[in-house]
C-alpha cells in the first residue's frame, strides 16, 4: 500500500509538472523571437534534445567567417561547438564583404551533416529573417495538398508503426482457426489481415474514363496510336540492308565477347599458386590483377588505333589567321546587300551552303548547346570584346550575357523559355533562327510562334537560314517572303553509284576507303556512320587492314567523331594532316552540316542514319537505322567540293535514291514525344494544340497521348512545371520531392539524370566496369544508385566538373521559385513516392512468365541489363529499344502509392470483380516429366 501511495503521488508531482511545462509553453509562444523557437522544439522532447546539439532548419545563428574560398566562405556557429557550413557565393549578396573572424548572421538552407548556409536571406545588422519559411522537419499527423497536387500525410518520427515481425506459417494457420471458431476477434490480429492483403495481393488498374476534351480520341478509343513509318519503300533495298546491318552489329558484338573469354581462358594459369606471391615471377603479378577484373592503368583498355590516334604528340599542317579565314567567306563579299535586304523585308529566308558563314557572321540561335557556346566564343574574338559583354550566349542553366550585350547566342529551346515568359520578346530587334534544315521539335514551334508576333510586331526583323535547297518551303510558310541565295564556293562534285545493293553497307564502305586511300590523290575522306559502336568497329577493322599492307603504304589518320567523344579528340577533326599523309574521319550525321571540315575530297556515303522514333501507343523510344533523305544525300556530296573537286561514292543504287529515300528528313516534331512541347504551349495560353499553325503538324495521336497524361486545363501546378527546363515527369517529381521533404536528393537525381550516362563501359573492360558499378548499386532501384554515387563522389572531393555546375545551378532555380532545398537523410521512402508522383505514367508489374508489364499499355518490358533490380512493382524513366524493350533508371514502389499519387490515372480493382489484368493473363499447368508440353490442349488430344 506504501509503494502504491508512493507512486501515486509520484503521478501527482508528475502531472504538476507537465500543468507547469504547458504553462511555461504558452509563455514561450506568446513572448516570441528565440523563445518561439525553443516553444516549437518543445513539442518533441526527442527533437528538442537534437536541436541543441544541431542547427534547426531555416533558423538564423549568428557565426564567425573561419575560411574565405574562390566558391564561398565558411561559418563557424558560435551556439554550436565544432559545427560550420557553406556560404556559397550564390547565397552572398552582392554587397557583401566577408573576411576571417567576421561575424555575421546566416541562415540555415540545407542540412543532413553538411550546412548549406544563405547570408542574403538575413539582414545582416538585426540578424532577421528576410524571407521566413516554415520548417518541415517536425511532422505532426496531418494530411495536407502540397504544390504538387498530391495528398501528404505527414507524421511524426515518433509516431510511426513499428517494423512488424512476418507471421510464421504455424501461427497463421493457428490464428485463422481460431479467428474462424469465433475465440478470437479478428482485431487481435491485425498484422495476419496486414499480410493477407499485402502489397503482393493488390489489384492496380488503370483508371479508363476519357477526358470530356479526349472523348473518342484516347488509346481506349478504336483510333490509331501507330508510329511514324520511317521507310518509304519497306521491302525496299535500303530496308533490307538496315535491318541486315542491325543483326550484323549485333554478331559482331558478340564475336569480340568471346574471343576476349577465348583469350582469357587460354592463359596458363597455376591455381595452387598464391596470389600474393611475395616472388612473382615477371607478369605474374599483371596476371593475378586481370582474372581480379582490375585495369592496370586508366588508358589500358583502350584499343590500338585509338591510341594511335589520340595517343600521339600532334603535328599539323598549315593554319590561317582568323582574319584571313573570315575574308575568304562567301557571305563576306555580300555585307551591304545582306543588310539592305534585312532593312527592307519583315522576314527574310537566307540560304547558303555549310561553311559559307551564316553563322559567325550574324547573330541568330542555335539548335546545339556545343554549337552556341562556341559560336559565341569565335563571334566575341570576331568583334574584339570578352566573352559575355557585347557578345554572350544563353544555354540552359547558364547565361553568359550583360547589360552591354548586343548580340546573344541561344539554343532554340531558351528562345522558347524567353517566348514563355514576354510573348512580344521585347528586348529584341532582330532574331535569327539558324540551321532551320535540321528542323528540330524547339524550331518548329518557334516558326509557328513567331509567325503569329510578327503580325503583333511590324518593326520585328526574323532571318531564317537554310543549308538546303528548301527554301521554297520557308517562303511560303512566312507569308511568301524573299529569299536570300549566298553563291557557294563549291566544286564540281562527281557521284558513284553502286551498280548493285551493299548488304553489308559496313564492310562495302571499308574496301572504299582502302581503294581511295591506294589508288585516288591525296585530299581527306569522310565517311559517315550511324553511331558510336559502328565508327569503333570501323575505325578497329580499318586499322588492322592498314597494318596488314604494311610500312611501304602512305599513313592514314584515323580520326572519329560522335556526341559521346571528348571535345579535345573531336577537335582533331579540323587539324590538317602532316605532308604525306591522309586523314579519313568517320562520322555521324553530325558532319552534314553542323561541321565544317577543311580538306575533304571524298565522301563516302552509305546512306544511312540512326533516328529518334517515339511510338505513342507503347510510350517507347527507340534508336532505329534508316534510310537519309535526298536532301541529306545531296548535303554528304555537298562535303567533297569545299576545297577542290571531289567524289562522292554512294553505296546504293540510283534506284534507290530515287524511289526509296524520301525528298526530305522527317521533321522532329512528327517521330518525338511531345510531352514538354505540349506543357510549354499550354502555358503560353495556346489551348487548341490540334489546330496549331505548324509548318509539319505531328501526328495527331503523338498530341493525343501527350495531352492525355498533362490533362487539358493548364492548372497552377502544370505552370509552376512549365517554370523548369525539364521533362513533365522531372518536373513533377522536383515539385513534389519539396512536399515530401527530399528536394535535395531529389535535385541530385535530376542533375545526374540530364548529365546521360555517368557509368562508362568501354568495350574492352566491360567486366572491370560492371565490377566497379556493382558498388554503387542499391536495392530499392536505380535512382538510388545515381545518388549513390554522387554522395561517394562527394566524400571524396571529386573535381569533376559535370556534376558540380548542375547541382549548383539547379539550386538557384528553387531559390529563384521560393521552393525549400530539404534533405530526407536515409529516409528513401520519400525520395521514392517523389519519383512515383513524377513517373506514375511508367509504371510496370512483374509477369510470372517472363519480364515485365506495363500498366498503361500492358506492354512486355525487360529491366536493362545494367540494373540492378528483379522487384514485383517498379517505375522507370524510360524505355530503349534494343535488342528487346528495356526499362531504363528503375525503382521499386509500393503498389498503393501509384492510386495515392495518381488517383485520376489508377484505381484500386474490386475484390469482386475480374480485373482486365487477371482477365488477360495465362493460366499454365504444373510441369509434368510424363508428358509433352501442350498435351493438355484439347486439340492434342483429338490429334
Amino acid at each position: 500500500m506504501k509503494k502504491l501511495k508512493k507512486s501515486e503521488e509520484d503521478k501527482g508531482l508528475a502531472i504538476k509538472d507537465t500543468k507547469v511545462k504547458v504553462t511555461q509553453r504558452e509563455e514561450d509562444r506568446n513572448s516570441g523571437g528565440d523563445d518561439r523557437r525553443d516553444g516549437y522544439r518543445d513539442r518533441n522532447r526527442g527533437d528538442d534534445r537534437r536541436s541543441d546539439n544541431e542547427p534547426e532548419l531555416y533558423q538564423v545563428y549568428k557565426g564567425r567567417v573561419s575560411r574565405v574560398m574562390e566558391f564561398g566562405c565558411f561559418v563557424q556557429f558560435d551556439r554550436f561547438r565544432g559545427k560550420e557550413g557553406l556560404v556559397h557565393v550564390s547565397q552572398m549578396s552582392k554587397e557583401s564583404l566577408v573576411k576571417r573572424d567576421m561575424q555575421v548572421y546566416v541562415k540555415v538552407v540545407s542540412g543532413g551533416g553538411k550546412y548549406s548556409l544563405s547570408m542574403k536571406d538575413v539582414d545582416q545588422n538585426t540578424g532577421r529573417d528576410l524571407r521566413r519559411r516554415s520548417n518541415p522537419s517536425y511532422r505532426t499527423k496531418v494530411t495536407k495538398t502540397g504544390i504538387s497536387g498530391i495528398r501528404i500525410v505527414e507524421e511524426s518520427p515518433s509516431r510511426r508503426r513499428p517494423l512488424k515481425k512476418k507471421m510464421s506459417s504455424p501461427d497463421r494457420w493457428e490464428a485463422k482457426q481460431m479467428i474462424a471458431s469465433g475465440a478470437l476477434k479478428a482485431t487481435e490480429f491485425p498484422d495476419y489481415y496486414d499480410e493477407e492483403n499485402g502489397d503482393g495481393m493488390l489489384e492496380i488498374e488503370m483508371n479508363e474514363e476519357e477526358a470530356a476534351f479526349l472523348q473518342g480520341q484516347t488509346r481506349y478509343s478504336v483510333v490509331d496510336m501507330s508510329p511514324l513509318k520511317m521507310f518509304k519503300n519497306p521491302q525496299g533495298s535500303l530496308s533490307r540492308a538496315a535491318a541486315l546491318q542491325s543483326a550484323l552489329t549485333k554478331e559482331r558484338r558478340e564475336m569480340r565477347e568471346q574471343q576476349q573469354r577465348r583469350m582469357i581462358d587460354s592463359i596458363l594459369k597455376d591455381l595452387n599458386r598464391p596470389w600474393e606471391d611475395p616472388m612473382p615471377e615477371t607478369g605474374e603479378r599483371h596476371l593475378a590483377q586481370e582474372l581480379r577484373g582490375v585495369g592496370l592503368s586508366a588508358n589500358g583498355g583502350m584499343p590500338e588505333w585509338k591510341k594511335d590516334a589520340f595517343g600521339k604528340t600532334p603535328s599539323f599542317g598549315q593554319r590561317r589567321s582568323k582574319l584571313s579565314q573570315r575574308e575568304s567567306l562567301p557571305i563576306y563579299k555580300l555585307k551591304k546587300e545582306l543588310i539592305q535586304a534585312v532593312d527592307d523585308n519583315q522576314v527574310l529566308v537566307v540560304i547558303g551552303e555549310t561553311g559559307s558563314g551564316k553563322t559567325t557572321q550574324i547573330g541568330c540561335t542555335q539548335p546545339r548547346r556545343v554549337a552556341a557556346m562556341s559560336v559565341a566564343k569565335r563571334v566575341a574574338e570576331e568583334f574584339g570584346c570578352r566573352l559575355g559583354e557585347e557578345v554572350g550566349y544563353a544555354i540552359r542553366f547558364e547565361d553568359c550575357t550583360g547589360p552591354d550585350t548586343v548580340i546573344k547566342y541561344m539554343t532554340d529551346g531558351m528562345l522558347l523559355r524567353e517566348i514563355l515568359i514576354d510573348e512580344n520578346l521585347s528586348n529584341y530587334s532582330v532574331i535569327m533562327l539558324d540551321e532551320a534544315h535540321e528542323r528540330t521539335i524547339h524550331t518548329d514551334v518557334l516558326f509557328g510562334l513567331l509567325k503569329k508576333l510578327l503580325k503583333r510586331r511590324p518593326d520585328l526583323r526574323l532571318i531564317v537560314t537554310s543549308a538546303t535547297l528548301d527554301a521554297e518551303k520557308f517562303s511560303g510558310y512566312f507569308f511568301d517572303c524573299n529569299i536570300f541565295k549566298i553563291p557557294g564556293r563549291s566544286f564540281p562534285v562527281e557521284i558513284l553509284y553502286s551498280k548493285q545493293p551493299e548488304s553489308d553497307y559496313l564492310d562495302a564502305a571499308l574496301i572504299t576507303l582502302v581503294q581511295i586511300h591506294l589508288t585516288e590523290p591525296e585530299g581527306d575522306i569522310l565517311l559517315f556512320l550511324t553511331g558510336q559502336e559502328e565508327i569503333d568497329s570501323a575505325c578497329q577493322s580499318l586499322y588492322e587492314k592498314m597494318k596488314n599492307l604494311g610500312k611501304n603504304v602512305p599513313e592514314l589518320i584515323i580520326l572519329p567523331v560522335y556526341s559521346a567523344l571528348p571535345s579535345e579528340m573531336q577537335s582533331r577533326i579540323f587539324d590538317p594532316p602532316p605532308p604525306g599523309t591522309r586523314k579519313v574521319v568517320v562520322a555521324t550525321n553530325i558532319a552534314e552540316a553542323s561541321l565544317t571540315i577543311d580538306g575533304i575530297y571524298y565522301v563516302v556515303d552509305p546512306g544511312f542514319a540512326k533516328q529518334n522514333v517515339y511510338n505513342p501507343k507503347q510510350g517507347l523510344e527507340s534508336l532505329v537505322i534508316t534510310p537519309i533523305s535526298q536532301a541529306s544525300a545531296k548535303q554528304r556530296a555537298g562535303r567533297a567540293g569545299r576545297t577542290g573537286p571531289g567524289k562522292c561514292y554512294r553505296l546504293y543504287t540510283e534506284s534507290a535514291f530515287r524511289n526509296e529515300m524520301p525528298p526530305t528528313s522527317f521533321p522532329e516534331i512528327q517521330r518525338v514525344n511531345l510531352g514538354m512541347t505540349t506543357l510549354t504551349m499550354k502555358a503560353m495560353g495556346i489551348n487548341d494544340l490540334l489546330t496549331f499553325d505548324f509548318m509539319d503538324p505531328p501526328q495527331p495521336q503523338a498530341l493525343i497521348s501527350a495531352m492525355e497524361q498533362l490533362s487539358v486545363d493548364l492548372t497552377k501546378l502544370g505552370r509552376k512545371m512549365a517554370e523548369f527546363p525539364l521533362e513533365p515527369p522531372l518536373s513533377k517529381m522536383l515539385l513534389a520531392s519539396v512536399d515530401l521533404g527530399c528536394s535535395d536528393e531529389i535535385l541530385t537525381m535530376i542533375a545526374m539524370i540530364q548529365t546521360g550516362n555517368i557509368f562508362y563501359r568501354p568495350r574492352d573492360e566491360q567486366a572491370q566496369a560492371d565490377q566497379k558499378m556493382a558498388k554503387f548499386f542499391q536495392p530499392e532501384g536505380d535512382h538510388l544508385t545515381l545518388l549513390a554515387v554522387y554522395e561517394a563522389w562527394k566524400a571524396n572531393n571529386f573535381s569533376g566538373q559535370w556534376c558540380f555546375d548542375n547541382f549548383i545551378q539547379s539550386r538557384s532555380i528553387m531559390d529563384k521559385y521560393k521552393l525549400d532545398v530539404v534533405s530526407a537523410g536515409k529516409n528513401f521512402t520519400w525520395i521514392r513516392k517523389a519519383i512515383t508522383a513524377g513517373f506514375f505514367f511508367h509504371g510496370a508489374r512483374k509477369d510470372p512468365q517472363e519480364g515485365y508489364l506495363t500498366l498503361v499499355e500492358n506492354q512486355p518490358v525487360y529491366i536493362h541489363p545494367g540494373s540492378a533490380l528483379q522487384p514485383d512493382w517498379v517505375i522507370y524513366h524510360d524505355l530503349v529499344m534494343t535488342t528487346k524493350e528495356y526499362m531504363r533508371e528503375v525503382t521499386v514502389i509500393d503498389p498503393k502509392w501509384l492510386v495515392e499519387l495518381a488517383p485520376r490515372f489508377f484505381k484500386v480493382a474490386y475484390p469482386t470483380h475480374m480485373s482486365k489484368r487477371k482477365r488477360q493473363e495465362r493460366i499454365e499447368p504444373l510441369y509434368d516429366r510424363y508428358h509433352e508440353p501442350n498435351s493438355w490442349r484439347l486439340s492434342k488430344r483429338r490429334a
